[in-house]
């Protein structure tokens, strides 16, 4: 994969929706992950019904520029081991906002002052959370 700017996306040659894991499940765990790698504030928002677009978000705030680039990483790296390879990404260089695209799961990793300024959570205020710290792997 080539490097890319911040406003483009990036996407593999043999790009596929995520099939391996339900959609829900494979939330939870990117949620997980996101919290092992010390994310905060780790909110997972069903948009079924919503959305046309996915099926969940998983938003969450990073500490540091490092950390948001390394765990957006480590998620594809993850996901793309278990069969479940994101279809594009954006920000890993900029790290103000990090996007992870696995079509039927958007990641999204902010740093506080831009998750405060996308608002996300309000904008899907009509969306239900899903409680996944509650939730097995």
């Amino acid at each position: 994969m080539s490097k890319t700017h911040d406003n483009s996306i990036e996407q593999p040659k043999t790009g596929r929706p995520a099939a391996e894991l339900d959609s829900k499940e494979l939330a939870i765990k990117l949620a997980k992950l996101a919290h092992d790698r010390h994310c905060e504030q780790i909110v997972v928002l069903d948009l079924r019904g919503l959305s046309p677009i996915t099926d969940f978000f998983v938003v969450c705030t990073g500490t540091s520029d490092r950390q948001m680039r390394t765990t957006g990483e480590e998620m594809m790296v993850e996901c793309k081991r278990d069969g479940d390879p994101p279809y594009g990404h954006s920000g890993l260089d900029s790290a103000s906002w990090v996007l992870i695209d696995f079509v039927n799961v958007v990641v999204h990793i902010f740093t506080p002052e831009h998750r405060a300024y996308y608002d996300l959570e309000l904008l899907w205020g009509d969306a239900p959370r899903i409680e996944w710290t509650q939730e097995e792997s």
